[in-house]
């Protein structure tokens, strides 16, 4: 039967000499080397526990000199490690998200690992790890805000590899501070070992620090290559400094790929009327390339172009950001200061998370309806084909978010299926309406499949009325902001046709009042005002006003 490993903790004397407190005694298993390896990690903890975290902090520079000695070359690394780092496709706004996941990770591992290694060492005896578990968990939460606020998560931070390793060493010695301040509060000093402590602080920082450069290797890598994808963006810009914007690192940096770009006159006689010609056309692809923001480059000093820009762009729901011109970037050479990135011009209708927020009600909502109403559907789809010939379901375009054209879904209530240039909108006592389709109309019955559409994610259970494609156009061409609808998904149910303006209209002030409302619903939006629309749906369903 083995027996514990034996106390071989010794001390220091005065004259530098090792005193071991006794012989250890024989262990069958072990052999000289094994008892050499424990004295030296026994001296290494009995220091540390004196001379305190400067020597961890010593020891981990010292470390990580050495590596940068014997390491790869960027050159080198970059043939070795590239075949394979090209085969790894991540998106640009993933990276930061994994890398502090892993930076957690790591700090309840080497938590854990410190406490462990500490007691076999000192002790010969295996400790409860629960508390090592604890410490690890908020270490990691007090690093994890430390590291977010000193922007260590964000891509460029990788970029800068002496200023990232200075801001891991500020960020982990005030993490050590917090913790130890929380365990002398709480008086959880005496569950843990001071020394385990430290040995976890070392082992932490050096894990980190190591990590953080294997990390910042790879994605200088990532970027030569081709394996990091930014957000995909269109560039919009004069052609002097367009000019100046062609290296894809410098994009890549910023987080963007060039999808497209489109070069505005720079004539003075040219500028208004072509240069809406082109930024219609930019608008355009960008639908068509499927872009997620555009990007200007511009002469910061040339306000009223800019003004001009601005304000043809808010025809797009994509956010616009601005590039530093060049008089800008020639500031910030030969500084020591951050060179300055985008500035927001435009921000989108609703940031990711409210976009998020706004899905899953709808997923949520248009699930749970479509279950309780099936057994509705049903009936009212055989009543449709006994009343009339034709198909259950009518199919007519629609323009949604960004002008992207989708089919929406209807129940048949004409003897008609228009879906051209030129349709009529419905009007009291329409002779095209079959005798069921009134009382599908009347009771709004006949927009339940678009609880299909929602699922699609083609519209939302809240948001602008879709409209014909003939009627976008005609209004479009009547009303200036009548575009701007189409900044958010079209909706089931709006804001305003809760405040009385539904169904036909017959003069343009009543549509000019209805994109009035719909403009306000977007530059409003909240959780709490899509399910007050929903509530005041129903009582407007009761009321059936303008329903014909």
């Amino acid at each position: 039967m083995r027996r514990p490993i034996p106390n071989l903790v010794g001390a220091v004397s005065n004259d530098g000499a090792w005193r071991s407190r006794g012989r250890a005694p024989e262990i069958p298993w072990a052999v000289p080397r094994h008892r050499c390896v424990a004295n030296t990690l026994n001296l290494t903890i009995n220091v540390v526990e004196r001379c305190g975290i400067g020597v961890v902090v010593l020891s981990t520079v010292g470390l990580l000199r050495c590596i940068r000695v014997i390491g790869f070359s960027h050159r080198d690394a970059v043939s070795f490690l590239g075949p394979f780092v090209r085969r790894l496709r991540w998106s640009y706004d993933a990276i930061g998200p994994l890398v502090a996941l892993s930076d957690g990770l790591l700090t309840i591992l080497t938590s854990v690992l410190g406490g462990l290694l500490y007691h076999l060492a000192a002790f010969g005896t295996f400790p409860e790890l629960d508390p090592y578990f604890a410490i690890g968990i908020l270490a990691m939460l007090a690093y994890q805000l430390i590291a977010w606020n000193a922007g260590l998560y964000r891509v460029t931070a990788w970029l800068e590899p002496q200023r990232n390793y200075g801001l891991i060493l500020a960020s982990w010695f005030g993490t050590f501070l917090l913790l130890s301040l929380f365990l002398f509060l709480l008086k959880l000093g005496s569950e843990v070992s001071r020394g385990a402590v430290v040995t976890f602080a070392g082992l932490a920082l050096s894990a980190l620090v190591g990590w953080r450069m294997a990390v910042g290797r790879w994605v200088r890598i990532g970027f030569e290559v081709g394996s990091i994808r930014g957000r995909r963006a269109m560039l919009i810009g004069t052609p002097g400094e367009l000019a100046t914007v062609k290296s894809r690192q410098r994009l890549l940096a910023l987080g963007l790929t060039e999808v497209d770009r489109h070069a505005l006159p720079h004539e003075e006689a040219e500028f208004g009327c072509r240069c809406r010609e082109v930024l219609e056309l930019a608008i355009k692809r960008s639908r068509e390339c499927q872009a997620d923001e555009v990007i200007l480059a511009l002469p910061w000093g040339n306000i009223e172009q800019l003004t001009f820009v601005r304000e043809c762009l808010r025809a797009s729901p994509l956010p616009v950001r601005l590039l530093p011109d060049h008089f800008v970037r020639t500031i910030w050479q030969g500084t020591r200061s951050a060179a300055p990135t985008l500035v927001d011009i435009q921000r989108a209708p609703l940031s990711r998370f409210e976009q998020a927020t706004k899905r899953m009600l709808d997923i949520a909502g248009a699930g749970a309806a479509l279950l309780f109403f099936l057994p509705l559907l049903l009936v009212v789809a055989v009543l449709i084909k006994l009343d009339s010939a034709g198909p259950v379901i009518f199919r007519q375009r629609r323009k949604g978010f960004n002008g992207r054209v989708f089919d929406i879904f209807k129940f048949r209530t004409m003897r008609v299926m228009e879906n051209g240039q030129k349709i009529m909108q419905a009007r009291r006592r329409d002779p095209r309406v079959t005798r069921l389709g009134r009382f599908l109309r009347a009771s709004s019955i006949d927009e339940l499949p678009q609880l299909l559409n929602v699922l699609k994610g083609d519209m939302s259970l809240v948001g602008p009325r879709p409209h014909a494609i003939a009627h976008d156009d005609q209004y479009g061409a009547l009303i200036g902001e009548y575009a701007l609808r189409h900044n958010v998904k079209p909706g089931i149910t709006g804001w305003a046709q809760v405040n009385g303006f539904r169904g036909e209209t017959r003069h343009l002030e009543l549509m000019r009042k209805r994109v009035e409302l719909d403009l306000w619903y977007i530059d409003n939006w909240t959780a709490a005002l899509d399910l007050q629309i929903l509530l005041r749906t129903v009582v407007e369903l009761l009321r059936r006003r303008n329903a014909y």
